[in-house]
């Protein structure tokens, strides 16, 4: 029996989403997805339509899962909001001029040219200093000094340039390719390009570092990001913080037209999650705690000892904070301090610059003939011979020493251990492995070679995604049947200013893990759940099962629904059998074409290296400075190769659908790696235009990965800030699905947000930082959205 529809919000829904459904009428009582064979894709077209109305209440995503029939729903937004509902407009967009434009990138190309000229004849003439004609074991000793020295000049060229260009830095905004935003992005690039933070980071060196940038970082405070700042005057640290992997804290953002800069204030003894962003403008008073994939938005602050998470944040009482103290002195982080940089100067550096030496010496003694040939040659035992010492470092070096870290153990900092614990973790977030098995069965067998525990395995050939690291293999343990997508990132560790401790993480079986998921240790999840894309896994409640869980903080949702499940069938009996042969087949031809293409890119740098040696110095410098831009020309190129040569990404199909397969083949294919040299320059959008996407004019981009070019349309004057991703696809369970997305004209896109497919963003919206727009959403012109998932803010 149909229910009496009772009000005019109840009919205005009903009408709407028939439409969206095809339907002649919707009853008020059924459920969206259990009844409706609704989907979330739909349910996103019914919000956008509903806010198209000004007359009725808005509806989220997030009100259509708590209250999931049209009666339930129209009586909780009803009671919840107004009927006219208005975010406040984003402030304009900054003009741009198309002639500083063009000489903005006429200035970049010059420094880059310049500098590395320049960096080439200094390195010749402190060879010929220091080295020179000596043999023996003088030699060595002055190759050490060398390398030492060397190491030592290109950490302080960033610091140098700092203050010569830019001095303090101050709040303010530089409007986008001006002869500031030049200065902003020569400062920029050198910090961000320089191996110095990178090697420092989750050491003590790491905040001496940014203290010579102007940054203010209180003593026993504890860095694992490697997202490094740069506006570094207005970054300051209080003792005792820590600051997890992967937080974004750069004190500058992009806008439509301009870079705004601000401060980050952080309290001692504060802690802030794994994959958090901070945004300009934002404070944590002393002792505040922001839980993982969570985000403070510009203007938001933190209470001294208030606990926050979600996206943009709010108080909670979930202690993220799980490990106790441990003594850790002043001359502990002196002495550790000390030992890093004498291994770094004189264990790393020679070994790099001995190792390339010895095997130009050795190749030269075999290969005797032209210039190509021995490119051919070192290209080949370089590429070849790191993938297969990686492939055997990876799998035996953790191994050894993970007899030494026992689980659910407290143990101070900067210790033996401590070194044993970053070791095991660097091995088990190794990229270019991953990436190389992933989105195929081979993936399983690298996993448990690497540690994981995945027994016993419910082969689907595409079991895990591309992005997977843990920070310690040996205590993850993954459930029958469930699969992963790209970006996991188990983190079985808790970590103080003082102490760490590992912990076992077992995932249940039969779950389904969407895109970019923080895994941490006590996650309170079971059997058979979904967790979405960016959603918060949560460490404190109930376990859940059988359920969905999407948002930070999360929230339920159905586990499945009817369209993900059509093609069911495939999965189980002889079809998954021939299915999963035909797939690993094709597989097997990806990794040999991805290991083809990048070898073959090597050695098109080695060949134009050995050119520049052997050519006059006024050439040497030019040359080594074009090898990584034909390298990225290159990468890029291949990309498109195989996008043309494929099928286009279809709607909706199975993974044992040869389209679908063609689509892994060029995810592998990427060039995003060899992109970042052009972050922030009128160049990336040219390679960004090379690979499929229609690009429009004057964009900024500083770091976007844009998974489908060819379904990806971005308007003139964007702002497309770092970290940011645009994913025209999904894959989930046993089904893929695509759909373009259009960015309009002068929109932002803030750091560490994520954009699904389906979606548009009409001209002048803005999408605040870390967060995700679910597919199908339409974003209203000149509207500011945020949040996980992203509404009307």
């Amino acid at each position: 029996m149909t229910a009496v529809i009772e009000t005019g919000v109840e009919a205005s829904f009903a009408e709407l989403l028939a439409g969206v459904l095809r339907k002649g009428q919707v009853p008020v009582d059924s459920h969206f997805f259990d009844d409706l064979g609704a989907d979330s894709l739909l349910m996103a077209q019914f919000c956008a339509r509903v806010r198209k109305r000004g007359d009725l209440p808005s509806v989220s995503m997030k009100d259509v899962y708590a209250h999931p029939t049209i009666r339930s729903l129209a009586g909780a937004v009803a009671a919840a909001h107004p009927p006219i509902r208005r975010s406040a407009q984003p402030s304009s967009p900054t003009p741009t001029s198309a002639r500083e434009y063009v000489l903005c990138g006429a200035l970049q190309a010059s420094f880059y040219l310049g500098f590395s000229y320049l960096g080439v004849l200094a390195a010749i003439a402190g060879y010929q200093r220091l080295v020179g004609e000596a043999a023996g074991v003088t030699r060595v000793v002055r190759l050490l000094l060398f390398g030492a020295t060397g190491f030592l000049v290109v950490c302080a060229i960033p610091i140098a340039a700092k203050w010569l260009l830019i001095g303090r830095w101050k709040p303010r905004q530089i409007r986008l390719w001006s002869l500031e935003y030049v200065r902003f992005w020569i400062v920029k690039t050198l910090i961000r390009s320089n191996p110095a933070p990178y090697l420092f980071i989750g050491t003590p060196l790491y905040g001496l570092y940014l203290r010579a940038l102007g940054a203010k970082v209180g003593r026993g405070v504890l860095i694992l990001s490697r997202r490094i700042p740069v506006c570094t005057d207005l970054l300051s640290i209080g003792a005792g913080t820590v600051i997890r992997r992967e937080v974004s804290f750069a004190c500058y953002r992009g806008q439509a037209g301009r870079i705004e800069i601000g401060p980050v204030t952080l309290g001692p003894n504060v802690y802030v999650g794994e994959v958090a962003v901070l945004d300009i403008s934002t404070s944590m008073g002393d002792g505040a705690q922001l839980g993982h994939t969570s985000a403070l938005h510009s203007g938001q602050a933190v209470p001294a000892g208030e606990r926050w998470h979600g996206s943009p944040a709010q108080r909670t009482d979930v202690n993220y904070m799980r490990v106790p103290p441990a003594r850790s002195s002043t001359w502990r982080r002196a002495v550790s301090g000390t030992l890093t940089l004498l291994v770094i100067l004189f264990i790393y550096v020679p070994l790099l610059e001995g190792g390339l030496d010895m095997l130009s010496v050795w190749v030269s003694a075999r290969v005797v003939t032209g210039l190509v040939i021995r490119a051919l040659a070192i290209s080949f035992v370089l590429f070849f011979g790191l993938v297969l010492l990686g492939l055997l470092a990876i799998g035996i070096v953790p191994r050894v020493l993970s007899a030494f870290i026992k689980p659910d153990t407290v143990y101070p900092l900067y210790g033996f251990r401590y070194s044993v614990y970053r070791i095991i973790g660097g091995f088990s977030r190794m990229r270019f492995l991953p990436l190389l098995f992933g989105d195929s069965s081979y993936i399983v067998h690298f996993l448990r070679w690497l540690g994981w525990r995945l027994t016993p395995v419910v082969q689907t050939g595409s079991n895990f995604g591309s992005e997977v690291t843990t920070t310690n293999p040996f205590l993850t343990s993954v459930g029958t049947g469930t699969m992963i997508a790209d970006g996991l990132n188990v983190f079985n560790d808790d970590i103080s200013s003082t102490s760490f401790r590992v912990s076992r993480v077992a995932m249940g079986p039969r779950n389904f893990v969407g895109n970019y998921v923080n895994y941490p240790a006590g996650a309170k999840t079971g059997d058979n759940c979904l967790l979405g894309t960016k959603v918060m896994v949560p460490i404190e409640g109930k376990t859940y099962q059988g359920v969905g869980l999407l948002g930070s903080p999360p929230f339920e949702i159905p586990r499945s629904v009817e369209r993900d499940s059509r093609f069911d069938h495939l999965r189980t009996g002889e079809a998954l059998r021939r299915g999963l042969a035909a797939k690993n087949r094709f597989n097997l031809g990806t990794i040999g074409i991805f290991l083809a293409t990048r070898w073959l890119g090597v050695f098109l740098m080695v060949l134009i290296d050995l050119a520049a040696l052997q050519s006059s110095h006024a050439f040497t410098g030019a040359l080594f400075a074009f090898s990584a831009v034909a390298a990225a020309i290159y990468y890029a190129l291949v990309e498109r190769c195989f996008e043309s040569l494929g099928p286009p990404p279809p709607p909706i199909c199975s993974i044992y659908d040869s389209r679908f397969w063609w689509v892994e083949r060029v995810w592998k294919l990427h060039p995003i790696n060899f992109l970042h040299l052009f972050d922030g320059t009128p160049f990336k959008s040219v390679l960004w235009r090379l690979i499929g996407v229609r690009f429009g004019k004057r964009v900024f981009d500083d770091g976007v990965f844009i998974s489908e070019p060819t379904l990806t349309v971005i308007g003139d004057e964007c702002a497309l800030n770092q970290q940011t991703i645009l994913q025209c696809d999904s894959q989930e369970d046993g089904t893929y699905k695509s759909g373009p997305m259009t960015i309009g004209s002068g929109c932002t896109i803030g750091v560490g947000a994520f954009v699904h497919y389906g979606v548009t963003m009409e001209d002048g919206s803005v999408l605040a930082a870390d967060s995700f727009l679910m597919k199908g959403e339409t974003v209203p012109r000149a509207s500011r959205w945020g949040g996980n998932p992203a509404r009307e803010l």
